[in-house]
């Protein structure tokens, strides 16, 4: 049996706009320490008994609950967690984020909160329907129950706003904001207002990072190289080796010779090319 695993699936269609990844992850060790990238936010049944540390990129720290909802990160988390453990989880996509909590992301960027606190003590039985199942594609046909039930009582749809913003972070390797001014048609100060509701953060912002993982992802599978990564929107090499370590934590020469192990495992979502959205399996 492999020590440490992370396994990927993709949600229900009907799902798509909501979750990005179904995940489950392993780790036979008595303690599972690593960092986590710059990522969405996450929805995480941690279905093991050992306790557990988030330290945030703003130096937050904060114990892990059970079940939990981490918002959207701009930076590089470490990870420390007592083994064996066990975790099924999701990533939320902002229309998402916005559907099941209706409350600003950015008021819980690089924060963690119990989400039986929002959702009830109910939560504890569909963890326990975790623990029962025997396969990956049982607790993913949980998930999406679980995700279809919590999404009928959907707060806010903000389709029309997020997949726009999607587009415009796929569509391009260095998008502008002004491109996405003019494809929304709102004012700056309005497309501001809406990527921290619904993303956590600025458009700028939301640039940066999602051109420093996409980057970091093709240079770790070997796809490309620093030179041709240079002339995708970074001013020089200096500002490259910054932008990669400052939403994943690890320099551009460790993407290419010695990734850790979350960000070895992270690689896999791209297997999922074609049946979630490009934001999701290229970063």
């Amino acid at each position: 049996m492999v020590a440490i695993s992370l396994d990927y699936a993709a949600p229900d269609c009907a799902l798509k706009d909501f979750v990005s990844v179904f995940y489950e992850f392993r780790a036979d060790v008595p303690v599972f320490e690593d960092l986590e990238r710059a990522d969405l936010a996450q929805f995480r049944f941690k279905l093991s008994p050992g306790p557990g540390e988030y330290r945030f990129a703003d130096g937050h720290i904060q114990a892990a609950p059970d079940i939990q909802i981490m918002g959207p990160t701009t930076g590089m988390t470490h990870v420390r967690v007592e083994g064996p453990v066990h975790v099924f989880g999701a990533g939320l996509l902002p229309a998402g984020w916005a559907a099941l909590l209706g409350i600003e992301a950015s008021t819980m960027l690089n924060r963690v909160l119990d989400a039986t606190e929002l959702f009830g003590k109910g939560l504890y039985q569909v963890a326990d329907q975790f623990r029962a199942a025997e396969t990956l594609e049982q607790r993913v046909a949980i998930g999406n129950r679980l995700a279809d039930d919590l999404a009928r009582n959907a707060r806010e749809l903000p389709f029309w706003f997020t997949r726009t913003v999607d587009a415009w972070l796929s569509d391009t390797l260095s998008p502008e904001v002004i491109d996405l001014v003019k494809a929304t048609g709102l004012s700056r100060r309005q497309v501001e207002r809406y990527c921290k509701r619904f993303y956590g953060a600025p458009p700028k912002l939301l640039a940066r990072k999602y051109r420093a993982l996409r980057a970091a992802v093709a240079l770790a599978k070997g796809e490309t190289d620093v030179d041709k990564l240079l002339e995708q929107g970074f001013y020089d090499q200096s500002h490259f080796i910054r932008e990669i370590k400052q939403f994943t934590g690890i320099t551009p020469k460790r993407f290419a010779e010695d990734l850790p192990t979350l960000a070895r495992l992270t690689l896999k979502r791209g297997d999922l090319a074609g049946q979630v959205g490009p934001l999701v399996s290229d970063t």
